[in-house]
């Protein structure tokens, strides 16, 4: 989703935040590092944990947009205004979020970026990392022709503890948002201020997951259907947003349900779904790969027969046959061409 492989780092800045009671230390300077190996490990620390993200997010405030305070500094950050201080309004705005919770002491990175890919387009961006915790490593250093070395703390291959990448996309941020608790409310509602952005992304994320809930879960209270057959229509709808760049909703249930009965069944299901999720996507959007590559990992295609055999299926639904025999044992016939 996000690609940084040609994104540069413009400038970052590093405060240290801590919770109440603690100091804190607001830096007043920013750091530039042009070289290509400072580049690439820059690169590799603040925008590779977001590459396989496939969630979208857009900033949202339950008055008013205009009152989200990491919106108003990402604006005046995309226009232009200086990074030290509003690199430093941002710490003060985490911790003044944060008074009430308990959180560890940590570096808050703010990094301004050119250059990051999504959807193939290069952007401007801003991101927020905070890390609590540091790696042990061994330095050697080398005088007077003695080699010595000392134990060290600090960043390598760590991850942030939370994150926020804000990309300058047109007609409305697109934010990515990292939470090691999964969902810390300070972090996420307080600080961020994010809901699911309504994009071809989201769109695909949602109806992949309303098609596995209905096959799985909805199907099997509406009709009697063998768990190779609901196995055969994960794998159709899959293989529908794999083959296409479209995704149309009326084709799509034509083509993996077929029967008008399930047809129907989906449609209404895929309302109810909507409706308790609240969530929108239109009958008609570009699929996005990523999101299919992601999601299609949860499509299980494994037949389970008691705790003696694991069937995988994958493909022609005509190749097997479901039965049972005289003595009422329940059985399955596989057809194949070759062995392998």
């Amino acid at each position: 989703m996000v690609n940084g492989k040609a994104a540069v780092v413009e400038e970052f800045a590093l405060h240290r935040v801590g919770p109440e009671g603690t100091e804190s230390v607001f830096s007043d300077y920013t750091a530039v590092l042009k070289g290509d190996e400072e580049q690439d490990f820059l690169r590799k620390l603040f925008l590779k944990p977001f590459a396989s993200m496939a969630e979208t997010s857009e900033f949202t405030h339950p008055v008013s947009l205009e009152y989200n305070v990491l919106h108003g500094l990402c604006a005046d950050l995309e226009a232009g205004k200086d990074l030290v201080g509003c690199s430093r309004a941002i710490a003060k705005h985490l911790l003044d979020v944060s008074r009430h919770h308990t959180i560890k002491a940590g570096d808050l990175f703010v990094a301004r970026f050119s250059g990051v890919e999504l959807g193939g387009a290069p952007y401007q961006a801003i991101g927020m990392y905070k890390f609590d915790d540091k790696e042990v490593f061994i330095e050697s250093r080398v005088a007077d022709g003695n080699i010595g070395m000392q134990l060290c703390r600090g960043l390598g291959s760590s991850k942030p503890n939370k994150a926020c990448l804000v990309v300058f996309t047109l007609g409305g941020y697109t934010v990515f948002v990292i939470d090691d608790n999964a969902n810390t409310e300070y972090w996420q509602k307080d600080f961020v201020g994010h809901k699911p952005k309504q994009d071809h992304v989201n769109s695909t994320n949602n109806v992949l997951e309303l098609t596995r809930s209905f096959i799985t879960e909805q199907l099997p209270q509406d009709m009697s259907i063998a768990r190779a057959d609901q196995i055969d229509l994960l794998n159709r709808s899959v293989q529908y947003f794999k083959e296409n760049q479209e995704f149309n909703r009326t084709a799509f249930a034509e083509q993996v349900f077929q029967e008008e009965e399930v047809i129907e069944s989906f449609q209404r299901f895929g309302q109810q779904y909507k409706n308790d999720r609240d969530v929108q996507f239109n009958d008609i959007f570009e699929i996005s790969a990523h999101a299919v590559k992601k999601q299609a990992r949860v499509f299980k295609s494994v037949l389970k027969l008691d705790k003696n055999f694991h069937i995988y299926i994958h493909g022609d639904r005509d190749k097997i046959e479901h039965g049972v025999d005289e003595k009422g044992r329940k059985f399955y016939k596989i057809y194949y061409e070759q062995e392998s």
